[in-house]
């Protein structure tokens, strides 16, 4: 018996009998290391996709939907929190890369949420949601004195099954049993993670959607390395690109494939359970991304990857089922961000925004319903003040165009992503006061959200200033 169902036991009491079971309730799956090209109805080949590719014919697929970040943990907070990084200042993955040499010196930036926010799940939970929280956290300051305060169940989460500072799964046979993570039965030699979250998760529903509306976070480890899937899988992709046309230079890697696939059986599943249940019709899911994939060709011919300025780093794929609102097989070309998430979810939960919490966030709503096809906004931002495969930059789209601002010197380019969707012509120089423009208008919204900027670095060493210093490893133990 694992302990997570001692836990979930706290959650069936007869305090919560009572609450409204028509509030619609909602599955949010969250897919690491998410690829524009890894989903057949974005267009892979390689990869298969059916329940996936099935979700997005019965509801809402977008084709210009970001993540507010190009690594993990700032678009990750920007979904719980409803604010742009820059504003919260957990602006890099936790705890991010340490270039002493370079020539700018990144800000005390914060590696952890602030307690005073109220937050998406806070917020549900307050409405009578049970809200539990499955696999990838990745929102905690390690090593500091305040870490156990800073689990999901901190913030908003009645159950916390797999969530903790780890980035990747870390435990003794990382992405196969024994797992090493809180809550998470290790279940048998061989188990595969993805699929041992997703037991969980059909528990989780199994137990609690008669009582109370509830939101099920499932926060999937995949598609973040170590690479590795089913031995069967491996096979069955490593025999599959032997004799594949591979007419979109997809990558052809078979673990990665047997991980995409492995992610499609979850999806599969829990679209049964709710069936099953009865409850699909009263069910949103949402499906999407934290960061671009982790290879040049996982992102369907965009331009760079995971950690990179450019749109296969940030660019994501979105699908939302929402039954009896949402046109099944509909799509949706306007652009909308990881903020957006937490006022749309209260408005289709009925409940009254909260300005003063997610104040980046416009609720999609309306584009889900079809009485609008646009928002009240025209423009997103990005504020990385940091090193990773790119250079420190801040970026800003208005419409079909985006800026590209890089911090150490200024450079600037500038791509119109209705013609030019792969960022291969730069017009910062034939057109400059498009791109000053604009410069002005990024500029002016770090101002006003207070963003922190880079500092001249007093150890720039011009030599070395590339070379990374490894942080020390800090060992925590896995919270019950």
């Amino acid at each position: 018996m694992t302990r997570w169902i001692l836990c979930l036991g706290l959650l069936l009491t007869p305090a919560i009998a009572s609450a409204d079971q028509t509030k619609t309730n909602f599955v949010f799956l969250l897919v690491d290391d998410l690829g524009w090209g890894d989903f057949g109805s974005y267009g892979a080949e390689f990869y298969e996709t059916p329940n996936i590719d099935n979700l997005a014919s019965q509801g809402m697929q977008f084709s210009n939907a970001y993540a507010a970040c190009t690594v993990c943990s700032p678009s990750r907070a920007a979904i719980l929190t409803g604010c742009y990084p820059a504003r919260t200042h957990l602006t890099d993955w936790i705890a991010g890369h340490n270039h002493p040499k370079a020539k700018l010196s990144v800000p005390d930036w914060t590696m952890k949420m602030a307690h005073s926010r109220v937050l998406l799940p806070e917020a549900l939970h307050e409405a009578g949601y049970s809200t539990a929280f499955f696999g990838k956290w990745h929102l905690m300051p390690i090593g500091a004195p305040d870490f156990d305060e800073h689990y999901p169940t901190a913030h908003g989460f009645d159950l916390n099954v797999g969530g903790r500072e780890w980035g990747q799964p870390k435990g003794p046979g990382k992405y196969f049993s024994p797992f090493g993570m809180p809550n998470l039965d290790d279940g048998k030699p061989g188990d595969f993670l993805t699929d041992k979250l997703t037991d969980a998760a059909v528990d989780f529903l199994d137990n609690t959607t008669r009582d109370q509306p509830f939101l099920l976070y499932f926060s999937y480890y995949t598609l973040h390395g170590p690479i590795m899937c089913p031995p069967e899988l491996e096979a069955k992709y490593t025999q599959k690109a032997k004799t594949f046309q591979n007419s979109k230079n997809e990558h052809l890697n078979a673990k990665r494939a047997g991980m995409v696939e492995c992610l499609d059986n979850s999806v599969g599943r829990l679209m049964q359970k709710l069936d099953d249940l009865g409850i699909a019709d009263n069910t949103v899911i949402i499906l999407t991304g934290d960061n671009g994939g982790d290879y040049d060709k996982s992102t369907g011919g965009l331009r760079d990857y995971k950690g990179y300025s450019h749109e296969g780093a940030v660019r994501e794929p979105l699908i939302v089922r929402w039954p009896g609102k949402t046109s099944a097989g509909s799509t949706c070309d306007e652009t909308v961000i990881g903020t957006d998430f937490y006022p749309t979810m209260l408005e289709m939960a009925g409940l009254p925004p909260r300005d003063s919490e997610h104040l980046d966030g416009k609720s999609i709503v309306p584009l889900l319903t079809g009485s609008s096809t646009e928002l009240d906004r025209d423009t997103v931002y990005w504020h990385y003040p940091h090193y990773h495969r790119t250079k420190p930059y801040g970026a800003i789209r208005e419409g079909d165009w985006k800026l590209i601002e890089f911090f150490e010197d200024g450079r600037l380019e500038l791509f119109n992503l209705k013609e030019d969707e792969q960022e291969a012509n730069d017009l910062a120089e034939s057109n400059p006061e498009k791109a000053q423009r604009l410069l002005k208008k990024l500029q002016a919204w770090r101002t006003s959200v207070d963003a922190q900027m880079m500092t001249d670095n007093p150890a720039y060493d011009p030599a070395t200033a590339d070379k990374k210093k490894r942080r020390p490893k800090q060992k925590q133990p896995a919270k019950s």
